[in-house]
């Protein structure tokens, strides 16, 4: 059965960030996700966690360094390591990962050492991968590689298509390194979400889910959430399906829409 988790950075930011778990556990979600580590209490987030019965289902495992930049390349594998550590401490299973790094504000991807060549820049995301693979099996967590949009936040971006996520995972050929499919960010680029997560399903590890144009829940924009979660079920996709998005007014409406996206996954297993 799909697990479902809710975001609590991008929704629930009425509230402070230690009040959000007891928010997200009251409106019925077992599993929250979460961006960066680094500027959090570890100890403290793994007690507001375990206080309101919650599980962390997936945080950001890359920071300032980007991946696809061979100048950056060891750096980038020590960060990678303090993050294996801090998802022990949070009991998180899933880190994810990114080809650039972004800037603050605008989300664009920071500039690289050099101007490398696409071949570069895909035998030094293979190199990372293939170096943390077994890193990952070891630790019993999963790295799941994410593919952003380049047509309205992420300009610059070097990973924009599953097609070639897919490919790196399958060259590296480990269980713990997967890929994120977020819909709002491929719908933009490729678009062909239930077709495209039926062919690459096995490759699947998380899903994230933000409605088209705009990034707000969903029924906003014009991606059929409902008939998406149908799909899932019918392909047999058992993962984690992560809500991230900005809501477009208020995070109870937001909640209620979330929700509504599982009617039909509530009816077929009652």
């Amino acid at each position: 059965m799909l697990k479902r988790d809710i975001h609590i950075e991008s929704i629930y930011s009425e509230l402070p960030f230690e009040e959000r778990f007891a928010a997200a556990k009251n409106d019925g979600f077992d599993f929250v996700e979460m961006w960066g580590w680094e500027d959090k209490d570890l100890p403290q987030l793994k007690k507001l966690l375990d206080e309101n019965g919650l599980k962390l289902a997936a945080m950001s495992g890359d920071g300032p360094y980007s991946m696809c930049d061979p100048a950056t390349k060891e750096v980038y594998l020590e960060y990678i390591k303090k993050s294996i550590e801090a998802a022990k401490i949070v009991d998180c299973p899933i880190l994810v990962i990114h080809s650039d790094s972004l800037e603050e504000w605008p989300q664009y991807a920071k500039k690289l050492s050099d101007d490398y060549s696409y071949e570069t820049r895909i035998c030094t995301m293979f190199d990372v991968l293939k170096t943390i693979a077994p890193w990952a099996e070891e630790a019993g967590i999963t790295f799941v590689l994410e593919a952003l949009n380049i047509e309205k936040d992420h300009c610059g971006n070097f990973l924009t298509e599953t097609k070639t996520s897919v490919e790196l995972v399958a060259a590296v050929g480990s269980p713990n390194i997967k890929v994120l499919y977020d819909t709002y960010h491929m719908y933009l680029n490729e678009g062909k979400i239930c077709e495209t997560t039926e062919k690459y399903l096995s490759y699947i590890g998380h899903l994230h889910i933000a409605d088209a144009p705009g990034r707000h829940e969903p029924g906003t924009g014009v991606i059929n959430f409902k008939n998406f979660i149908k799909h899932l079920d019918k392909i047999g996709y058992s993962g984690s399906v992560g809500f991230e998005f900005y809501p477009q007014t208020d995070t109870p409406t937001a909640v209620k829409a979330v929700k509504e996206c599982f009617e039909y996954h509530v009816l077929k297993i009652n």
